[in-house]
């Protein structure tokens, strides 16, 4: 009998003390794949040890490459004597960022071929931006039986004006790691403005591209004929920051977060704030200390600098404990409240309209077997249970080890009585549960 692993919490203890973030996941899954562009030795600090790195590394191994590992968070990719070839497609059918090879191998090779992105099932996340991008660069793209096709004619792409029709942080990223190497100028508008996309541009400039004006909505990438070997320190994970934020207001306790760019964060704190918990910035740490009875507030999703999306089934945990009514309303993604269920079963009140929650705050929850329908959500039932009376039971945990690196001890280290137990692997309860 095969047996899988769940979190097991009980729950009614205040988070206290301090927790270092890791690199930024958001900006690892674009960077490992940019190391393809690469001939010589690209030296990555602060990666952080997720299973979407892990499963991309494992990529670029099996295409070739040399990866060592000088550290927990320090690693060499060479990607020197790399060639075209099929990747492991089980792999990339697991991950989202697999779509990212799609502009590294049209760079490097002139041609790609993947299967079309995995990840968490949250609603429809097309990459026709992405498409459009590498067309307009010259590739020719078929999308085929799972699988994407791309080829650049001359085996070389030529530099053009792309307008995306949505802010996209995916293509965004996905048309600067194809433009590094292309002929002449590419300009990006309405580009999306995502710290991430920031430290990748910073990322390819260190190894010899020539990518202007990341973190505004109009990106200018100029070609250049190869890139050389560097070192590079991915920036700290904003979402995992903010997590903990919120994990230490729900839990009415004081975590001081180290090892952050408070700017990235001011959304978040802003918001933390609105309902009386106290936010103070340092240089490169946040102190967040609850105070007092949480009070309610109003949230919408938007492209950064606003309200991220990946911080709102945390944000709608927190609003549980809070006095009054709440909403939440989703500007990014269609169906990404499928957690709401999950919250219920734990004695909260949250009700789905459309693209909008409403929490009607002020409920006591409870312990209570639940399961992580994808990478945030299991974040955000993580906190459900630190909050909770009595023990709190969290299946599926494979989401949510995607995106936190060490995440039961850096908790526990908090104060946080939360362990990993395995059971068995029950087909017939899994056979109505919608995953990728």
């Amino acid at each position: 009998m095969c047996f899988l692993e769940k979190y097991v919490i009980k729950g009614g203890k205040p988070l206290k003390g301090e927790v270092t973030i890791s690199g930024a996941k958001n900006a690892a899954v674009a960077i490992i794949p940019a190391s393809l562009l690469v001939k010589g030795v690209c030296r990555i600090e602060n990666m952080p040890h997720i299973s979407d790195t892990d499963m991309l590394l494992t990529i670029l191994k099996e295409l070739g490459a040399k990866v060592r590992f000088i550290d927990n968070s320090t690693i060499d990719i060479d990607c020197t004597n790399v060639e075209f070839g099929n990747a492991p497609f089980d792999l990339m059918r697991k991950i989202r960022a697999s779509y990212y090879l799609i502009g590294a191998m049209l760079g490097r090779f002139g041609k790609a071929k993947t299967t079309m992105p995995g990840g968490c099932n949250f609603g429809c996340r097309p990459i026709d931006q992405h498409i459009k991008g590498m067309e307009a660069l010259g590739a020719e793209i078929n999308v085929k039986n799972g699988f994407v096709y791309a080829a650049a004619p001359e085996g070389k792409l030529h530099g053009s004006f792309i307008y995306l029709d949505k802010v996209s942080v995916g293509a965004t990223m996905n048309i600067i790691l194809a433009s590094v190497l292309a002929t002449g100028r590419t300009i990006i508008e309405n580009a999306a403005r995502e710290p991430h996309i920031v430290d990748l541009a910073n990322f390819l400039n260190s190894m010899g591209a020539d990518v202007r004006g990341a973190g505004t909505d109009t990106i200018k990438v100029n070609g250049v004929e190869s890139l050389h070997g560097g070192t590079y320190a991915i920036i700290p994970d904003q979402i995992e920051a903010g997590t903990y934020m919120v994990a230490a207001a729900a839990t009415k306790g004081e975590v001081l977060i180290k090892n952050v760019i408070p700017k990235h964060l001011e959304c978040i704190s802003e918001k933390l704030r609105e309902t009386g918990t106290i936010v103070q910035n340092f240089e490169d740490s946040v102190l967040v200390r609850a105070s007092g009875n949480l009070r309610k507030v109003n949230i919408k999703t938007l492209p950064y600098p606003g309200f991220p999306t990946d911080m709102q089934p945390q944000m709608a945990t927190l609003l549980c404990q809070a006095e009054g009514t709440s909403v939440i309303t989703e500007g990014i993604y269609d169906n990404r409240f499928k957690y709401a269920a999950e919250l219920n079963k734990m004695g909260a009140n949250v009700n789905v309209e459309g693209k909008m929650a409403i929490i009607e705050g002020g409920h006591s929850l409870t312990g209570a077997p639940v399961m992580a329908c994808d990478l945030r959500a299991g974040a955000a039932m993580v906190i459900a249970g630190l909050c909770a009376n009595g023990e709190t039971e969290i299946e599926d945990i494979h989401y949510i080890e995607r995106g936190y690196e060490d995440f039961v001890e850096k908790l526990r280290r908090l104060g946080a009585d939360i362990c990993i137990a395995e059971y068995p692997d029950d087909t017939d309860k899994k056979d109505n549960v919608i995953a990728v």
